[in-house]
């Protein structure tokens, strides 16, 4: 086939959202007729006890749930061997339920792929990393209940992880992998740290905003129907979502940080994060998650003293929203020229009212001014980043070429070292 693409494509999972979705999970599941499930969480979010009573109500139903609160906050492909060898060993199971972040999400995603199908876990990431192995077999239900507002996890066709050897952040990715159905429950984000909305909150806002800015569905050569992929590029429906992402977060994400318990401000959070989750999820992103992968990926060679506020203290690391942040005010002044309306109209959005001009430069002072309230690091710099650390950073950049292709401008290494040179130090 020739020419420019004329169709775009949108896919997304069922939703149940709003304060005590929770409390209804057996009942969604016994629709699927299942009788055992593996609940999935974290040491952090199983302490809440929302998983247990989440696995308890099932009972009801007459559905058998167990567990397993063994999931790595920032994933590594060791944490989804051991979640993986752990639910084969326990199985089979019917259905799969995620209480959690986006860590444990990814975590069911890859469980349910790899007891679905066989293989193992690097013949299904993304090349060239792994073999990029496409499942064969399809997958059981998954139940995503996220509690954080950010990844956007219950919405997506990724799991994201750590491969611990090479020392790259990279995903799978396919279309099987989408939860099949999102329970967002605003209540259960309650007790999210203030750190922990902040560093989630930027995942939101950037979700929203590369999907915004990505090159237009229209941009790409014509495909057949095999070629088509969940990120497509911008469309008109996701364009949709990312501007409602986007104001929502202009008048909930401050408050939300500073005043946690602020249960209208939490719900706004929450909507906000599911509208960017099912924008991004089809148009995809671009830089600043390109350059996120290798700054989260090669923290503990570099900086292994940053202890970011809210997170778990015992090890190094730079939360998922938080190194997407980090250059997402540089990369968005680099991305400028393919479109300088979307890019005022979205510092419009984020900031109403607010004259910052109308240059390259709008959208960036409109991020750092956000950034600074609520306490996101001041640049790659403060995280613990130097000058000899951009030619690792630009390598680790240049192999998420799945998210690169969807950037508006085509991205060389010298662009991605100047994207990432000039973000040591923002303000």
């Amino acid at each position: 086939m020739s020419g420019a693409e004329t169709i775009f494509t949108y896919g997304a999972p069922g939703l149940k959202f709003g304060v005590g979705a929770s409390e209804e999970i057996g009942y969604d599941l016994g629709q699927y007729d299942v009788r055992r499930v593996l609940v999935l969480t974290d040491p952090g979010v199983a302490a809440t006890g929302h998983p247990q009573r989440i696995a308890e109500q099932m009972a009801g139903f007459g559905i058998e749930a167990r567990v397993f609160d063994g999931v790595q906050v920032e994933p590594t492909d060791a944490s989804f061997t051991a979640a993986i060898d752990h639910a084969r060993q326990t199985g089979p199971w019917d259905a799969f339920v995620a209480v959690g972040g986006g860590s444990t999400i990814d975590t069911a995603k890859a469980v349910n792929l790899l007891t679905s199908n066989d293989g193992e876990l690097m013949d299904y990431v993304n090349a060239p990393v792994g073999k990029a192995r496409a499942p064969k077999n399809p997958l059981k239900p998954l139940v995503a209940v996220p509690t954080t507002t950010g990844t956007g996890a219950e919405s997506t066709t990724i799991c994201v992880l750590d491969v611990l050897a090479l020392k790259v952040k990279t995903g799978i990715s396919h279309a099987r992998l989408r939860p099949t159905l999102a329970v967002v429950d605003p209540a259960l984000t309650l007790s999210q740290p203030a750190g922990v909305t902040a560093a989630a909150g930027m995942d939101i806002l950037c979700h929203a905003l590369e999907s915004y800015t990505a090159r237009s569905f229209t941009s790409y050569d014509s495909k057949s129907p095999e070629q088509r992929v969940p990120y497509c590029g911008s469309n008109p429906i996701s364009d949709l979502w990312s501007e409602q992402a986007m104001t929502l977060l202009s008048t909930s994400f401050r408050r939300a940080v500073h005043h946690g318990d602020d249960a209208a401000a939490r719900e706004q959070m929450a909507l906000a994060a599911t509208m960017a989750g099912l924008g991004f999820g089809n148009a995809g992103v671009h830089i600043p998650h390109a350059n996120a992968y290798p700054i989260a990926g090669r923290v503990h060679e570099s900086c292994p003293d940053f202890r970011p506020a809210g997170y778990p203290a015992d090890e190094a690391m730079v939360p998922h929203g938080m190194a997407v942040s980090l250059t997402a005010p540089e990369a968005f002044r680099w991305t400028f020229s393919s479109s300088p309306e979307r890019h005022l109209r979205a510092a419009g959005l984020l900031a109403p009212g607010h004259d910052h001009g109308a240059d390259a430069g709008t959208l960036p002072a409109v991020l750092g001014d956000l950034m600074r309230d609520i306490g996101i690091p001041n640049g790659l710099g403060e995280v613990g980043y130097g000058e000899g650390d951009i030619d690792d950073l630009v390598t680790g950049t240049m192999q998420q070429q799945r998210l690169l292709s969807t950037a508006p401008r085509e991205v060389t290494e010298e662009d991605a070292a100047g994207i990432l040179g000039r973000s040591l130090g923002l303000w």
